[in-house]
């Protein structure tokens, strides 16, 4: 198969699978528990109906807007030394805003009242922290990307001392639902999700990635992150101008990862890369992914396993042997 047969049967099998893969990268937690807090169980009363909640509770933080907070993650899933930090270092967490529960409009929140189970977290999310931290995007937010608005609530104790205060903020949630450490102001940052060059990603039958280490079994390898914003940085580009630009960059990718052309070309594998929507791109997500992947007969990912760069299967079997060619004068 020639390289440019090869890269329109690439793009018609992309096409169908970008689709599935943009439905599950669009998953966004809101739960406090994701946010690495401990919270109330669901519709109990945390003072036990026993201690009378004080009229002026002590905030669990001080955590304001533009704060960011981190916490550790012990081996047994239990969090320890929950504090802020400096946005430019290691951060798991960024306050957009600072909500007092105890002034909703309603007698939901007294002092009393349990607290708010996962289903009213959701709607407080959407009420409460959505348009605060989309204002502190300064309007710039890819519900798409890698960022999740999330609420975080007191710890138990700070509830049934009558604590009411909620934070909004942000956060990048990890394959274990336990929010990543990144560094950096979401503020300054691109929203795009995207993996580093080397990463092997597993689609499973629901659609949903998960970054793993390339002897297990996964369906595409990426060969580099493009930052799209520096060739189209006037304009909004379609996804037929970002197919246009990317083949020559994902094949000119794929050559440098891989050792040049002859191994792309004995290797099977075809071009993959990630597009962007308009509503993504206005929302601040601009760079995406070069990689590459097998398709099967089903239109599907073929299971890779092993890195391209060495030995590796694809469906169990190593790559079949191709047919001698005239040489190509590399690009």
């Amino acid at each position: 198969m020639t390289t440019q047969n090869s890269w329109r049967s690439s793009v018609a099998v992309r096409a169908a699978l970008i689709m599935a893969l943009a439905t599950a990268c669009g998953i966004g937690g809101y739960s406090a528990q994701s946010a690495g807090l401990p919270t109330p169980k669901p519709g109990s009363n945390s003072s036990g109906g026993v201690v009378k909640p004080a009229r002026e509770a002590a905030p669990f933080t001080t955590a304001d807007t533009g704060s960011c907070l981190t916490w550790d993650v012990n081996p047994d899933g239990s969090f320890a030394n929950f504090g802020q930090t400096d946005c430019s270092s290691e951060h798991r967490y960024e306050v957009a805003s600072r909500e007092n529960l105890a002034a909703y409009p309603s007698s939901e929140f007294g002092p009393k009242a349990p607290a708010p189970d996962v289903t009213r977290q959701a709607q407080l999310r959407e009420e409460l922290c959505k348009g605060p931290t989309i204002e502190y995007l300064k309007g710039q937010f890819d519900p798409l990307g890698r960022y999740s608005i999330a609420p975080i609530l007191p710890p138990p104790e700070a509830w049934a001392a009558g604590d009411r205060t909620m934070l909004c903020g942000l956060q990048v949630a990890g394959e274990n639902g336990i929010p990543m450490l990144t560094a950096g102001s979401a503020t300054e940052q691109d929203q795009s999700r995207t993996h580093p060059e080397g990463t092997c990603v597993l689609v499973d039958p629901a659609r949903s990635t998960q970054t793993v280490d390339c002897g297990q079994d996964h369906s595409f390898e990426v060969t580099k992150e493009i930052n799209l914003k520096e060739h189209f940085p006037d304009t909004v580009p379609t996804v037929e101008e970002q197919d246009e630009f990317l083949h020559e960059q994902c094949l000119t990718a794929a050559h440098e990862y891989l050792g040049g052309d002859d191994a792309l070309y004995n290797s099977t594998l075809q071009l993959f890369w990630t597009s962007i929507n308009t509503n993504s791109w206005i929302g601040g997500s601009h760079t995406v992914n070069c990689a590459l992947f097998k398709p099967n007969d089903a239109g599907n990912f073929s299971v890779l396993q092993g890195s391209a760069k060495d030995a590796f299967t694809i469906d169990g079997a190593p790559p079949p042997p191709q047919p001698t060619r005239n040489p190509l004068r590399e690009p």
